[in-house]
């Protein structure tokens, strides 16, 4: 069982809140709600080039998530608390998910992504909690189905 959330949770979530404020990170997050959405390899690497605006959003947005997620798994940030405020995270990993493999497999690190993938699995049952169709119309709604 999570312990119950702190003070120190509620001001590390309020600090990663100011920090998703900062203009740069917050043109890479808009840039990646609007216009990730690559299927293949392929299309990833023609749309986010390497040494592209569009490569430093891409890197900018996940790794912040993956920090965030570490903090998560490593016990720093109550999970349950984290749930309330974090449902980015998620929406991350439904644009990632399908090309994950093959990002580990390139650059031969099974860790590529993996706290993300972590937090977003537990994020998954934890909405599935709350009802059968609930990850699922996320899903379709972030996949744009």
């Amino acid at each position: 069982m999570n312990p119950a959330p702190t003070y120190d949770d509620v001001n590390l979530i309020l600090r990663l809140y100011e920090l998703r404020r900062e203009p740069k990170l917050r043109e890479a997050r808009a840039w990646f709600v609007s216009s990730y959405k690559p299927q293949t390899m392929e299309q990833h690497l023609a749309l986010c080039p390497p040494g592209s605006e569009q490569n430093a959003f891409f890197r900018m947005v996940t790794s912040y998530w993956d920090m965030v997620a570490g903090f998560v798994t490593s016990g720093v940030l109550n999970r349950e608390l984290f749930f309330k405020s974090g449902r980015e995270l998620l929406f991350v990993w439904v644009r990632i998910e399908h090309l994950a493999p093959q990002w580990r497999e390139t650059m031969k690190s099974p860790l590529v992504a993996g706290e993300i993938e972590t937090v977003a699995r537990s994020y998954i049952q934890h909405l599935n909690s709350q009802g059968p169709e609930v990850y699922e119309t996320f899903q379709k709604m972030v996949r744009g189905v």
